[in-house]
C-alpha cells in the first residue's frame, strides 16, 4: 500500500474516474444551455405571437366594434377602447384600421389617418394570423384580425403586437438565470463528482486497476480456504458462486455455477429457503446427516447487483436443540404471517376475526375477541378500569365448544384471568382455569395507551401455553390493536362522511312535469366519495340534470363535491347554457386550486373532477347537453333501441379548458335518458368498455318505465359492496302538449302592443286562467312594450300553461333590461318594477339570437 501511494494520482481509479465524469457533466451541461437558449428564445417570439393574436381577436370580435368603423366617427368611438385594451392586455400597440389600411386608432396620435404598412391582403379577404413585421414606425411581433360585420364582409383590421426590443428583452432578462444555472449545475456537478472520488478512493484505498485486481485474487483465496460455506446467487436464482466449504456441506457437483436453486439437487426445504430470496438467520435444515444453520442476505440494497447471498454452518452436535429451534421458527412465521393477513381490510370484526384465523390451530386450540362499545360504533373509548364489552368473535378447533355466542355482552368478574389482564395491562397466563386440563393467555388489546378490548387464547389438547408463549400472544395482539384501532377510527371518518354525503346530496326532486325521474346512489364500501347528481327546474318548464364525480373519498372528496353541487345551482339560476356553465365550473374549480396553493398547500387540491349537465326543454323536445371528462349517457328511444349519446369531449374541471363544446338534439316523447358516473361502469373489476357494453345490453332488457330502468340497471351493474360511489339518474322525457302553448310574432311598432295583448287575453280566457288575466295583462303589457321600444326583430310572445303561467317575451338584441325605481316626477321606469310585485318570479335568459324576458305566476 505504502508503494502504491506514491504512484500519480491520475493512475489510481478514483481520479480516473472523476476525470470522466467531470467530462461528461462539462458536455451535458454545455448542451442543455444551449437548447435552453433556442427554447427560451423561441418561447419568447411564440408567446408574443399568441399574446398579440389573443389581444387583436378579443377586440375585432368585441361587441361594438364592427358597427363602430360603419360610423362617421370611429375614431370618437374606438380609440379610448382600444388604449385601454392595450393598456390591460400588455401589449406594444393595439392599432384599428379601416379597409384602405388607414388608422382609425394608434397609441401615437400623429399616425392616426396615416396608413399602415405591410401587406394587408390576407386579413382584408377575412384570415387572422400573425407576422414578424419589420417597417416603420417598428419591428415587431404583430398580428393582423378582420373586423366582420353581421352580414359577412370586412369591415376593418385589428392589429396588435409586442415590439422586437420587448421580446428581445425578456429573453435577455433571462440570460443570466440561465448562465448562472450552467454555472451553479457545473460547480455541483464537479463537487458531485469529488466526493464520488473521493469515497472511491477510501473504498479502493487509491489503488489502481491492476492492484484491485490482485486484490480481488487475494480476497478468492481466503474465501475458499475458511470454514463456513459461502453462496452467492443473482437475481433470477442462479448459482454465482460458491466456495469449497459450500459444495462440501450440500454435495454439490463441480460444475453447478450458472444453475438455477431448484437444478441443485437439494431437499424442498432448503431449496425453498434460498430461492425465497427472504432474509433468515441461523435457521436450522437437514441436508443428508447434517444440521445446517442458513443464513440468507437480500443484496443490492445500496445499489449493488440483485441476488443473495447465503453462508452455511455444520451445526449437527446441536441435534438436541432442533425442537426449540422449531418452535421458534413456528412462533417467528407465526408473527411474520400476522404482519401480512391481520389488517387487511379497516373492519373492525373482520380485523378480528383474521386474528382468530391466524391463532385457530396453529398458535390455541381456541381464541375469543371481546371489544367495547365505543370501539364497534367508531367512537373514542374513554379510561375505564372495568369497561363493558361485547363479544365479537370466537373460533374453536373442536366443534361444539364455544365459550360465548358472539354479539353478546361479556362481563370478566373481578379474580379472572381477564379481569386481571385488563387491571394490570399486560399478558396473562393461567393454567387449569376454565375447562379441565386446559391453559390459557389473557391479552387486552391497547393502541395509544387505551384498551380497546381482550383476546383470549385457549388450549384443551395442544401441550399447555408456557411463559415462552406469552411474548408471541402479546405480539399477536398488539399487532391486532393496532389494526383494530386504524379501522375505529376510519368507521368515524367514514360514519362523518356518509353523514355529510346524504346531507349535501338532494333530499326531493323539485316539481316539474317535463321528465318522469328516477334515480339511485350508492357509497363504496371504504367510504362516502364525491359522486353526486341534481335535477333542478329551469324557467320555461325546462328541467336540468346533473351529474358530477370528484375523484377519491372521504371529508375532502364530500366538501369538495358539496361546493360543485352549490356551484351548478347558483349558475343555474343565471340560465346559462350548458358550455357556459361548465367554463364557469371550471374557472371556479382552478381558482379553489390556486387559493389551496397560495396557502401552503394545506388543503387537498380538486384534481379528476368531472361533470355532465343537461338542460331539456319539454316544448319543443330540444336537449343541450355538455360534458366535461365524463361519460357519455345513455339514450334509450320509445322503441327501446340503445345508443351512446356523441358528446363533445371536454377535459375535467380544473385543467383550464379553452372553450368548452355542448351538442344539441332532439329527443322523441317516451326516450330514456340514462346518466351516471364511472363508479357505475366499474363495479366488479371492469373496465370502462366493459361497462359499457354492459349497461347498453341492460338497457335493451329493461322495462318500460324510469323505475324499472334504474332497477334493472343497478340490480346487473352495482355490486353488493361497491369499491367506488356509483349514481344512476334516469330521465323520462315528456312533451308540453299545443294546447298548453300560445305564441305570437309581434311587429317593432308601438300600434302592435295593443292587438297582442289582446290575443293574450283570448288565449287565457280560453284556457279558463280569468283569475290570472289582470296580472298576465299588465306583465304583457310591460314586457311587450319594452321589447317593441328598446329590443330589436323578431320580437315573439309566447304563453305555457303547466305549473306554472309563464309569459315570455323574445327579441333579438342582447341588452339586459333592470328594475329601478322611479321618482315621483319620472314619466316611466316602473314597468319592470310593477312586473316583479305581480310576477311569482321573472328574469332574463340569453339565446343565441338575443335574449328572452320571462315571468311566471302560480296557478290554482
Amino acid at each position: 500500500m505504502r508503494g502504491s501511494s506514491r504512484r500519480p494520482r491520475l493512475k489510481s481509479v478514483a481520479a480516473q474516474i472523476f476525470v470522466l465524469q467531470w467530462a461528461i457533466v462539462v458536455l451535458l451541461v454545455a448542451t442543455g444551455d444551449t437548447l435552453l437558449v433556442l427554447q427560451a428564445r423561441h418561447a419568447d417570439v411564440q408567446g408574443a405571437r399568441d399574446r398579440s393574436l389573443a389581444v387583436a381577436s378579443g377586440f375585432a370580435k368585441a361587441p361594438g366594434t364592427a358597427a363602430a368603423l360603419r360610423t362617421s366617427h370611429p375614431t370618437a368611438v374606438l380609440e379610448p377602447q382600444a388604449l385601454s385594451a392595450q393598456r390591460i392586455a400588455g401589449v406594444d400597440f393595439l392599432t384599428v384600421l379601416d379597409r384602405d389600411g388607414v388608422r382609425v386608432t394608434d397609441p401615437r396620435r400623429n399616425l392616426i389617418g396615416t396608413h399602415a404598412a405591410g401587406d394587408l391582403r390576407r386579413g382584408l379577404s377575412g384570415q387572422s394570423y400573425t407576422e414578424h413585421f419589420q417597417g416603420p414606425p417598428s419591428n415587431a411581433v404583430r398580428a393582423v384580425v378582420p373586423v366582420v360585420a353581421p352580414d359577412g364582409t370586412v369591415v376593418g383590421l385589428v392589429t396588435a403586437g409586442l415590439e422586437t426590443t420587448t421580446v428581445a428583452g425578456a429573453f435577455n432578462r433571462g440570460l443570466p438565470v440561465l448562465i448562472a444555472g450552467a454555472v451553479g449545475a457545473l460547480a455541483l456537478a464537479t463537487l458531485g463528482a469529488a466526493l464520488v472520488s473521493r469515497r472511491l478512493s477510501r473504498q479502493t484505498h487509491g489503488l489502481g486497476p491492476a492492484e484491485v485486481t490482485r486484490m480481488y485474487e487475494h480476497h478468492a483465496a481466503v474465501l475458499h480456504s475458511v470454514r463456513e460455506g459461502v453462496l452467492v446467487f443473482d437475481g433470477d436464482r442462479r448459482l454465482v458462486l460458491a466456495n469449497d466449504e459450500g459444495r462440501r456441506l450440500l454435495d454439490l457437483p463441480p460444475d453447478v455455477e450458472s444453475r438455477p436453486v431448484r437444478d441443485l439437487g437439494l431437499p424442498p426445504e432448503t431449496e425453498g429457503l434460498l430461492a425465497g430470496g427472504r432474509e433468515t438467520s441461523d435457521q436450522v435444515v437437514r441436508v443428508g446427516d447434517r444440521m445446517l444453520a442458513v443464513n440468507v442476505r437480500p443484496t443490492g440494497r445500496d445499489g449493488g447487483p440483485p441476488g443473495s447471498v447465503a453462508t452455511l454452518r455444520d451445526t449437527t452436535e446441536l441435534r438436541a436443540l432442533t425442537g426449540r429451534a422449531e418452535a421458534a421458527r413456528r412462533r417467528l412465521e407465526l408473527l411474520y404471517d400476522a404482519g401480512v393477513r391481520i389488517g387487511s381490510t379497516l373492519d373492525v370484526v373482520r380485523t378480528t376475526e383474521e386474528l382468530a384465523d391466524l391463532a385457530v390451530p396453529r398458535f390455541a386450540d381456541a381464541v375469543t375477541v371481546d371489544l367495547r362499545e365505543a370501539v364497534l360504533s367508531g367512537q373514542e373509548p374513554q379510561a375505564d378500569p372495568r369497561p363493558a364489552m361485547r363479544r365479537v368473535t370466537a373460533r374453536d378447533a373442536v366443534a361444539g365448544h364455544d365459550p360465548e355466542p358472539v354479539g353478546g355482552v361479556v362481563a370478566h368478574p373481578p379474580g379472572t384471568p381477564q379481569a386481571r389482564a385488563l387491571a394490570e395491562g399486560h399478558a396473562v397466563l393461567a393454567t387449569g382455569d376454565g375447562e379441565p386440563g386446559g391453559s390459557l393467555i389473557c391479552v387486552p388489546l391497547r393502541a395509544r395507551g387505551v384498551v380497546l378490548g381482550l383476546t383470549t387464547f385457549l388450549r384443551r389438547r395442544q401441550s399447555p401455553f408456557t411463559d415462552e408463549d406469552l411474548s408471541p400472544a402479546e405480539e399477536l395482539a398488539a399487532r391486532a390493536a393496532v389494526c383494530v384501532d386504524n379501522a375505529r377510527r376510519y368507521t368515524r371518518e367514514h360514519t362523518m362522511a356518509v353523514l355529510l354525503q346524504r346531507s349535501l346530496l338532494p333530499h326531493g326532486l323539485p316539481e316539474q312535469h317535463a321528465l318522469d325521474v328516477a334515480h339511485h346512489y350508492v357509497p363504496a364500501r371504504t367510504g362516502a366519495g364525491g359522486d353526486w347528481f341534481d335535477v333542478i327546474a329551469l324557467p320555461g318548464e325546462r328541467v336540468a340534470l346533473v351529474v358530477g364525480d370528484v375523484v377519491g373519498h372521504g371529508v375532502h372528496a364530500v366538501a369538495t363535491m358539496g361546493r360543485l353541487r352549490t356551484a351548478a345551482r347558483n349558475f343555474c339560476a343565471l340560465d346559462l347554457p350548458p358550455d357556459d356553465l361548465l367554463a364557469h365550473l371550471d374557472d371556479l374549480v382552478t381558482a379553489i386550486d390556486q387559493e389551496n396553493t397560495l396557502a401552503g398547500g394545506q388543503e387537498e387540491t380538486i384534481s379528476g373532477a368531472t361533470v355532465l349537465y343537461a338542460v331539456y326543454d319539454p316544448v319543443t323536445g330540444g336537449c343541450a347537453l355538455a360534458g366535461a371528462g365524463h361519460p357519455p349517457p345513455a339514450l334509450v328511444a320509445p322503441d327501446g333501441t340503445v345508443s351512446l349519446l356523441d358528446v363533445p369531449a371536454n377535459p375535467p374541471l380544473g385543467l383550464g379548458a379553452a372553450t368548452v363544446e355542448m351538442c344539441e338534439l332532439t329527443l322523441e316523447e317516451g326516450s330514456r335518458l340514462v346518466l351516471y358516473t364511472d363508479g357505475l361502469l366499474r363495479g366488479d373489476g371492469r373496465d370502462t368498455g366493459r361497462g359499457l357494453e354492459l349497461l347498453c345490453a341492460t338497457l335493451g332488457r329493461a322495462g318500460p318505465g324510469c323505475a324499472a330502468t334504474r332497477d334493472a340497471v343497478s340490480a346487473a351493474m352495482i355490486p353488493a359492496s361497491p369499491r367506488d360511489d356509483a349514481v344512476l339518474l334516469v330521465a323520462g322525457t315528456r312533451r308540453l302538449g299545443a294546447d298548453r302553448v300560445a305564441q305570437w310574432e309581434v311587429p317593432q311598432d308601438p300600434a302592435a302592443v295593443a292587438p297582442a295583448r289582446a290575443a293574450c287575453m283570448r288565449q287565457l280566457a280560453a284556457w279558463g286562467l280569468d283569475d290570472a288575466a289582470f296580472a298576465a295583462e299588465l306583465i304583457l303589457s310591460e314586457l311587450i312594450t319594452n321589447a317593441v321600444r328598446y329590443g330589436q326583430p323578431p320580437i315573439t310572445v309566447r304563453l305555457l300553461r303547466d305549473r306554472t303561467l309563464t309569459c315570455e317575451v323574445s327579441d333579438g338584441a342582447g341588452t339586459s333590461p333592470r328594475v329601478r325605481r322611479a321618482s315621483a316626477l319620472d314619466e316611466g321606469g316602473r314597468g319592470l318594477f310593477l312586473v316583479a310585485q305581480f310576477a311569482q318570479r321573472w328574469g332574463v335568459r340569453y339565446t343565441t339570437n338575443g335574449k328572452v324576458v320571462w315571468s311566471e305566476q302560480p296557478l290554482g
